[in-house]
């Protein structure tokens, strides 16, 4: 128990902020449309990208330094090409999550304008960061999961007492565009881009940092159990769409919050008003959790990875990166409203295609003379590997020529 509630940190973290529009929107569109025929891909997606997450944390716990510091001893160009990454794509992935957050704020709570809940969401969010900073958002996201376990656990087990059709598990391969199109969509996030690994390495300092006395053991065993995490709740909200919303014919609405929206009503009308509140909260603390962790990770690593390549340091630099974030969300959001939806796949695309540089880079890493030999990983750990770097090379070519 001691470990579970005080040495538990970074994994939780990981989990917060993956268990997010890939689950909640993602994973239950995927149900909504395909039933249970999406299963492999998600099983698949997860096994195939555990390596290169898991070798995040093997490489900080091995060195006591982060990846970004890592990046910049492979070459200068891979630490510059993950700041311009994260750049392009970081104001779009945070608006995506505060939108999703405030609809299902607003539907919930029945009251204010997504706007207005968008505003307070940040501001939230902004004061645990800036007055709680690590240690509380490490406490709060304990809270988060569990909530968010129990809810989504309790949900699919109504949906299943209340499912009277016969369970169709015969596995899908999509067709048609639109649908490798959706696929590519899902696995580019399911359980979360592949920069997320610098995030856990980030956040992995930082709970060494507060906590010293966490054991290595202690931290990868840290890491499996929010990785687990991630797995299950993914089922979870796929199943929850393939029992409650496939083949039902009602046509849900494009973007991520209007999805979200839909999705609670369409619960409710299944399982009963009674069910509203319970499948309201699996939702917004879905989406709390990965508003807030996003809102942390990135002008952490930016901070960082700026610090790296410029050699200096700004002055409250977290801050600064901060409210640039904040910022830049608000206007696109404000700007941008229209095109969310093409701003959202373009960075699920991104985040697919760069899913084997990342993977390559970071494989690259913890085989080379910056880890010790007995701190890399096993021989058929490293197969196993460059085997899913070889997939994830295929899974972008496969979308290109079908793309073009």
């Amino acid at each position: 128990m001691n470990f579970t509630l005080r040495k538990l940190g970074p994994g939780i973290l990981f989990a917060g902020a993956a268990i997010g529009v890939s689950h909640l929107v993602q994973s239950t569109r995927a149900g909504a449309d395909f039933g249970f025929g999406l299963i492999w891909a998600l099983i698949l997606i997860n096994l195939i990208k555990f390596p290169f997450f898991q070798f995040g944390t093997r490489y900080t716990i091995a060195t006591g330094h982060d990846l970004l510091l890592g990046f910049k001893k492979l070459g200068t160009w891979v630490l510059g090409m993950y700041f311009v990454l994260t750049f392009l794509t970081m104001f779009t992935i945070q608006t995506a999550v505060t939108i999703v957050t405030a609809g299902i704020a607003t539907s919930l709570f029945g009251f204010g304008t997504p706007l207005l809940w968008a505003g307070a969401i940040l501001g939230i969010c902004f004061a645990i960061l800036l007055i709680g900073r690590f240690r509380f958002l490490d406490r709060l996201m304990k809270i988060i999961v569990l909530i968010l376990t129990i809810s989504t656990f309790a949900a699919v087990v109504l949906a299943f007492k209340q499912f009277e059709g016969p369970l169709v598990l015969t596995q899908i391969i999509p067709e048609s565009v639109a649908g490798i199109a959706f696929l590519i969509a899902f696995m580019g996030w399911m359980p979360a881009p592949l920069d997320l690994t610098v995030w856990q390495s980030i956040w992995t300092i930082e709970k060494k940092t507060t906590q010293p006395d966490i054991r290595d053991k202690e931290v990868l065993a840290d890491f499996k159990i929010g990785y687990i995490a991630t797995v299950i709740i993914g089922l979870g909200f796929l199943v929850l769409g393939a029992l409650i919303m496939n083949g039902t014919q009602q046509q849900f609405a494009s973007s991520a919050g209007g999805f979200a929206n839909d999705l609670i009503q369409m619960y409710t009308s299944s399982l009963g008003d009674w069910s509203k509140f319970l499948i309201g909260m699996a939702a917004l603390t879905t989406m709390f959790s990965t508003t807030l962790t996003t809102l942390d990770a990135s002008p952490r690593v930016m901070q960082r990875a700026a610090s790296l390549l410029f050699s200096f340091r700004v002055p409250r630099g977290y801050l600064v990166w901060l409210i640039i974030l904040i910022l830049g969300t608000f206007t696109i959001y404000l700007g941008f409203t229209e095109q969310m939806g093409t701003l959202i796949k373009i960075a699920t695309i991104v985040s697919f295609l760069s899913a084997p540089f990342y993977a390559i880079v970071i494989h690259t890493l913890v085989h080379s003379d910056h880890l010790a030999k007995e701190d890399q990983p096993s021989k058929i750990l490293s197969l196993f590997s460059l085997l899913c770097i070889f997939l994830l090379i295929g899974f972008s070519f496969w979308y290109i020529t079908t793309l073009f």
